[in-house]
């Protein structure tokens, strides 16, 4: 089997490139020259490999201590073996410790890492495991970063499961959520809250509306100010507890699978997810990296706020399935 070449920084972006280059299921790597661009945006490139290959090469050598954001949703660690690699118990517990040093040292002096994790629940039994949480805590440990905040995500959409426990013998809840935890090189990492402010409430729009608030001091002791408090920001100050039920961002990618004959990748990424930490802790022009791309949702959300990206996946059928997020991103 013919190697593939490795993309250079000359290479004109092609939407039609991945294709042609008519990736095999399994990656043909050459040790020596050990990773290989699947596509290039005029942002940003998709690479085909595992993120051990990708920290060995020149793509990510050049760029220690040049990250401002690695946005990361590693394989969870399921109690079952999925197609897109997961690893399980203490393997995937060490493996992900082992890679939290290396990834450290791609940020910036002001960059940060924020990792996804998703519950976990114990084979055969309706109680949960603690792995992703130990997985949090050793990742924290061994990166040596700082922890910023943890956040929530909310999927209200997502689909009942664990199914056995929750539509079947009906002892569960639905489980819809996952951990999201912001890293930072220091304990004041580039970040802005007002790029990601949401949207007033009725209520505080009235309040804006009519500048009237029974201000004063609260049983708690806080001071509320009317001035203050009655001050158009252009939004709120957002929670910690982040909410998105948006599928539609999926559609022409899973539509691309479908035509291109390739199961789509389970684990799609909430866009509003990307959107709202790339907001929050980058300005444009950026680099953003993703070292478990999957269907490339970091790349082509980065690709549209106009920062830079890097991203790896190791299938290439979902290397080659994920251009199409780029379609009616670049003219």
């Amino acid at each position: 089997m013919t190697a593939r070449p490795r993309a250079t920084s000359e290479a004109p972006f092609s939407l039609s490139a991945v294709s042609a280059q008519a990736l095999p299921e399994t990656p043909a790597r050459d040790l020596t020259r050990p990773y290989f661009g699947a596509y290039k945006t005029p942002r940003g490139q998709l690479l085909v490999g595992t993120i051990e290959e990708a920290l060995e090469s020149p793509q990510l050598k050049r760029r220690v201590g040049k990250v401002n954001l690695i946005f990361t949703s590693p394989p969870f660690p399921l109690t079952r073996q999925k197609r897109y690699g997961n690893k399980n118990g203490e393997e995937y517990l060490e493996w992900l410790e082992g890679l939290a040093p290396r990834l450290a040292t791609l940020l910036a002096d002001d960059g940060s890492l924020v990792i996804e994790i998703g519950n976990a629940w114990e084979k055969g039994h309706p109680v949960m495991s603690t792995l992703p949480l130990e997985a949090l805590l050793a990742f924290h440990k061994a990166s040596g970063l700082h922890l910023c905040q943890q956040f929530i995500c909310h999927n209200p959409a997502r689909l009942p499961g664990p199914a056995q426990w929750v539509n079947v013998e009906r002892v569960r809840a639905k489980d819809s959520y996952t951990h999201v935890w912001w890293l930072g090189k220091t304990e004041r990492p580039k970040a802005d809250n007002k790029k990601v402010l949401a949207p007033y409430s009725a209520r505080m729009l009235k309040l804006l509306r009519t500048k009237s608030y029974n201000a004063g001091t609260r049983p708690s002791g806080h001071v509320i100010r009317e001035k203050t408090f009655l001050t158009d920001n252009g939004g709120a100050i957002p929670s910690n507890v982040l909410e998105f039920a948006n599928t539609s961002w999926n559609a022409d990618y899973v539509k691309r699978c479908r035509k291109m004959g390739i199961k789509p990748h389970p684990a799609r990424m909430q866009p509003g997810l990307v959107e709202f930490f790339v907001k929050f802790l980058t300005d444009q022009n950026d680099l953003v990296l993703d070292p478990f791309a999957g269907s490339n949702t970091t790349g082509a959300v980065a690709e549209q706020l106009k920062r830079r990206w890097i991203a790896v996946e190791p299938v290439s059928e979902y290397a080659r399935a994920s251009q199409s997020r780029f379609e009616k991103i670049v003219k």
